[in-house]
Order: structure tokens, then sequence, then C-alpha cells
């Protein structure tokens, strides 16, 4: 019998997705070559923003058809849709669906595949996969056929691979849903860990990366646990002996970034010195708003200390575009933060409002919803030569429209208070890729990279394995 799962959102769905494919895997399934001919459907969810939250319900409905039409067709739902909690309301609305599955939680498929009455041939098909399984399972080492087993066409093939080390999240922001749907925070034991990146390197994996909705939490959970800095040192020296390449872990926070954790990355050459440190926002009022624990100046400490010590680091950072009660002057805050430290590559989203947080309700709606298309567009290439050129820049030009017509009703004076709102936000990762923009006194394409300060040296390239 054969399966198929879509995974939609984060790097942590792709690892729940990952591990739901080697437990079905363990029990004689194999991966859908066309989805439309797999016998078993799973859709691993997302609800941090309202898009992804349709995406799944969209592609519900194509499985309910499908369904009506193959009434032996197996539905799944999991993930952050699903939540930690019993979905009663789920359930009504798609009774259609056989088993919900919450986030990282694979138990209720494989219990219900085994629980159900197959057909006789099924069951003949089911026995030889399983028997190919067992004759790879036989083959590798003793301590690792328990551990994640990669699909048939992934083995030898599969380059990185994502390896949770922290589920759940206990921080609240104001504007985050997660802590909702995939409960408290809870570390994995490291020797759980070790064994899964094992197992990953031995299939011929050569990157893993950690995850966690705060992955600097790691091993706070546990009384005199090891933290982030210690387990990263455990899988640096297992990498040396399975040959893995690269190790990544993200994503940070600032509060709880620490400077040990800078100089392992710095100290260990198959650490990537790569740091996901979402900013979220500039202004230290909406900080306070979104709960984020931080004010702007010390993130530009952090920001400073991390280029200190990991001279070669590329900092990568989040923005919330529209969070509810953030004004043009707290936008163009933000717009100053990204200026100055000009981040290696920037995620830029636009606010959308959940069910069950705090923002929605605690403050007004006074910034209207930008527009996706006028928010972010691509950019254009430059000849400027001040970043460096293998990569790409990142640009938002957040409510652009709706200025348009508030100047246009205001005889021009809605757009001369607020000028910058014409202007993109930029998140340089480096290259010569800087857009052709029109600035009071410059001629059309002049170059935006001309007007700003010089950008921070770029250090040598750092050699890895």
């Amino acid at each position: 019998m054969k399966y198929h799962i879509q995974t939609l959102g984060c790097q942590m769905n792709t690892a729940d997705s990952q591990r739901l494919a080697s437990e079905l895997e363990k029990l004689g399934y194999s991966a859908a070559d066309d989805p439309d001919s797999a016998d078993i459907h799973v859709i691993n969810t997302c609800v941090v923003r309202q898009s992804a939250e349709d995406k799944a319900w969209g592609r519900l409905q194509q499985l309910k058809r499908m369904k009506a039409e193959n009434p032996t067709l197996v539905i799944g739902l999991m993930g952050c849709l699903v939540g930690v909690r019993d979905p009663l309301r789920l359930r009504q609305r798609a009774p259609y669906v056989d088993v919900f599955l919450p986030p990282s939680e694979v138990a209720p498929l494989t219990q219900f595949l085994q629980d159900r009455n197959l057909e006789a041939d099924s069951l003949t098909q089911q026995v030889a996969e399983r028997a190919r399984l067992n004759h790879y399972l036989d083959s590798m080492a003793p301590e690792s056929r328990t551990e994640l087993v990669l699909p048939p066409g992934q083995r030898g093939k599969l380059v990185s691979a994502h390896v949770p080390v922290v589920y759940g999240c206990s921080h609240a922001c104001t504007f985050c849903i997660i802590p909702f749907r995939r409960g408290v925070e809870r570390s994995r034991p490291v020797g759980e860990i070790v064994n899964e990146v094992r197992s990953l390197a031995r299939q011929g994996v050569r990157e893993i990366t950690l995850l966690g909705q705060i992955v600097d939490r790691y091993g706070k959970d546990i009384p005199d646990g090891p933290n982030l800095a210690d387990l990263l040192r455990v899988i640096h020296a297992v990498a040396e002996e399975e040959n893995l390449l690269r190790i990544r872990f993200l994503t940070s926070h600032p509060s709880y970034f620490s400077t040990e954790l800078m100089d392992t990355v710095a100290e260990l050459p198959r650490l990537m010195p790569q740091f996901e440190v979402p900013v979220q926002a500039g202004n230290d009022e909406v900080l306070v708003n979104m709960k984020r624990g931080y004010t702007a100046q010390q993130y530009r400490e952090l920001v400073n200390e991390i280029r200190r010590r990991v001279p070669d680091a590329a900092i990568h950072t989040d923005i919330i575009v529209g969070f509810p009660g953030e004004s043009a002057a707290q936008f163009q805050d933000t717009y100053d933060l990204l200026e100055e430290l000009r981040c290696d590559k920037a995620h830029l989203a636009m606010y959308s409002p959940r069910e069950g947080t705090v923002s929605p309700g605690a403050w007004s709606m006074t910034c209207p919803r930008p527009r996706k298309s006028a928010a972010m567009p691509r950019s254009k290439p430059c000849k400027s030569a001040s970043w460096r050129k293998s990569t790409r820049t990142t640009w938002a030009r957040p409510w652009k429209s709706w200025w348009k017509k508030r100047s246009r009703a205001s005889g021009g004076a809605a757009r001369r208070r607020t000028s910058w709102c014409s202007l993109a936000m930029r998140a340089p990762i480096g290259a010569a890729n800087w857009p052709t923009w029109r600035s009071p006194g410059a001629g059309r394409g002049a170059c935006r990279g001309a007007c700003l300060a010089q950008p921070r040296t770029t250090p040598p390239a750092r050699s890895s394995p």
C-alpha cells in the first residue's frame, strides 16, 4: 500500500512528516510516486498564518471528493490545525477525516492502520514490503535499527534532514498560536537525538538542522540538564565519526541567545555560522506589545556581539509587518534598524490574526492590511559592488497602495508626511542586487545602495569540510 504526506509550514513540520514516513515504512508501506495513487493521504498543517490554514482546508476538500469515490481511502490530518487538545470541532467540521494527529505525534495513524481490517491482497503486499524493510534493517548496526528510517527513494540521496531537539514552546508571544497548538516546552533526551542523527548519517545524509521553536531553550525544562551548547558538542563528535559535514540549528530567540553558544559555533568547524534570530519589530513599544522580552537596543548589541565573536556569521531575522496598533513612525523604526544592522536575510510576513492569541483584541488594528503583491516584490539587479555577489536581496513595500490612495484623497499631504512608505524595506544577503528606485533629487534608476552608509567589511570565506 502507498502513502502520501503533504507538508505545510515550518521545518518542524518537515521533521514530523519525516518521522511519520519512517514509521509507515517500518509497517511495510511505501511512498507513492503519484499522490493520486496513494491509499493513505496525510496533510501536515500549519496555522501560523491564515493563508496556510486556508490551503489545508482547500486540500481537504479535494480529498473529501476523492474519498466519496473511494471509501477505502484513509485521510489523516496532522499538525498545528489539530493541536494538542481533543479536536472535537475539527471532527464535526471534517467527519470524513479518519485520523487526527497532534503535532509530532505519529502513533494515532500507525495504531489506526494496525487495527484496521485489511483485505487479503493488501496484507500480502504489506508482508512483502515488510520483508524488504527487514532485510534493510538487518544490514544496519544494532543501535540504529529502531531509529528513523528514510523511504527507499531518499536513502543515499537526501543531503539535508531536520532533527527536532525541543518540542512545543512556553514563551507565548502575543501574536503566536504555536504554544496553544504544540503544547509546552519538552526537550528530547540527548541519547535519542544522537541515535537519530547517527541513523540519518548512515543513510547518506550529510547535513542536519537541529530544530526548536526556541532552540536556545533546549534543556531548560530539565533540572541540571544540558544546554544547547553542550548538545552541539556531542552532535559535533558524532558528525566527525559518521562523516556528517554540516550542523545547523534554528530558531533562536534574542532573550536566550548566549555568548557560550556563539563561542561554540566559532570553535567547532562543522557548526555552520548561520544564526536565525528574529527581531520581529524595531520599535520598543511594539516589542512590548508582542511580549518579546527585549528592546531594539538589546537586539543591536546582540548582533554586534555575534559579529565580534563569529566574524563570518550569517545573521537571518524575521519581521512582522502591520502588527495591531503599529503606526507609520513605529514601522520606520523597524526599517531603520534593518538599514543599520544589514542582516544577511530577512523573512518578511504580514501580520495574520490568530484566534486564541492576545494581539487581535488587545490593540486596535490601526494599520491597513498590506497587499501581498505590494509587500513582497522581487528585487532587480543593480551594478553596485558593495555586497557579496553570490546572494540576493529581499524587499518589502508595506502599505504602499493604501498610502497612495490616502495621498490622492488628501491632495498629496499624506504622501509628503509618509514618504518612507514608497521606499523598499531591504534585507541584504550580501549581493550586488540592489533594485533601482526613485528618490528626491535622483534620476530614474539611481542606485539605492549609493545613498546608504558603507556596509560592514565582508570577512574571509569560512572553509567547511
